[in-house]
């Protein structure tokens, strides 16, 4: 009778164990956490763009495509053009940063359904022609008709940390003071945009202008409509 007892103890103890691990092993949890986020125009953002040079219809290049109410994008207005023919925007749209901490630009490519024949850089100087360090010694060539130039594992420019204040941009970020530009808003073409001649320097200023070109050759793809997406990359090492 005792070595029956033994065994029966040791047996109860024994489910016990088993009872004990399969409730500790269908335990759960429940927490929470909000959140908010605010959908703003792209002329408004954290990292946003805007407008300088004029189409051929003399409205900013840079403008709201369809409805500035809902849904809200941005287009270039790039023109018409025709075969052997070449134009330059050397100021098609900026790009400024309103992150207190500042941000690379990595690289930039297009999706389109056929040739872009389109050229982009990034530089300083506005109305300089971007296609040489000899008109703009910061300019960096970035895509080149189909081709991305600058490969995305480097910087090839980096915003300086903004003020979070969509209505300026600053040339150099250590005095805003004294170098501070204001981006109003463009009623027409509905997006903010800058005429100003200071020049952007790389980690140094909140904005970088963005030249465009286009060039088309003598054997076209085709006539009509060429239309496609812009994709510009980010990149932000916090501290």
């Amino acid at each position: 009778m005792r070595h029956s007892f033994v065994n029966t103890r040791l047996f109860l103890i024994g489910l016990l164990l088993l009872i004990s691990a399969m409730v500790l092993a269908t335990q759960f949890a429940v927490t929470k956490i909000g959140y908010d986020f605010t959908i703003v125009h792209p002329s408004n953002a954290n990292i946003r763009l805007i407008g300088s040079d004029n189409s051929t219809d003399n409205l900013r290049l840079l403008r709201v495509a369809g409805s500035n109410v809902t849904r809200v994008t941005l287009k270039l207005a790039l023109g018409n053009f025709t075969m052997d023919q070449r134009n330059y925007f050397s100021a098609a749209f900026g790009i400024v940063n309103e992150e207190n901490y500042s941000v690379n630009i990595t690289y930039f490519n297009i999706s389109a359904p056929n040739c872009t024949y389109m050229k982009i850089w990034l530089h300083g100087d506005r109305d300089a022609n971007a296609n040489s360090t000899t008109n703009d010694p910061t300019t960096v060539l970035m895509y080149n008709n189909g081709t991305v130039v600058h490969v995305g594992n480097t910087s090839a420019w980096t915003l300086a940390a903004g003020n979070r204040n969509p209505a300026d941009m600053c040339s150099n970020v250590s005095d805003p003071t004294n170098h501070t530009i204001p981006t109003p808003w463009d009623q027409t073409s509905h997006v903010r945009y800058s005429r100003n001649e200071t020049n952007a320097s790389s980690n140094t200023s909140d904005f970088v202008w963005v030249q465009v070109e286009i060039e088309v050759p003598a054997s076209a793809d085709f006539s009509g409509l060429h239309e496609g997406t812009i994709y510009v990359h980010f990149q932000a090492d916090q501290v």
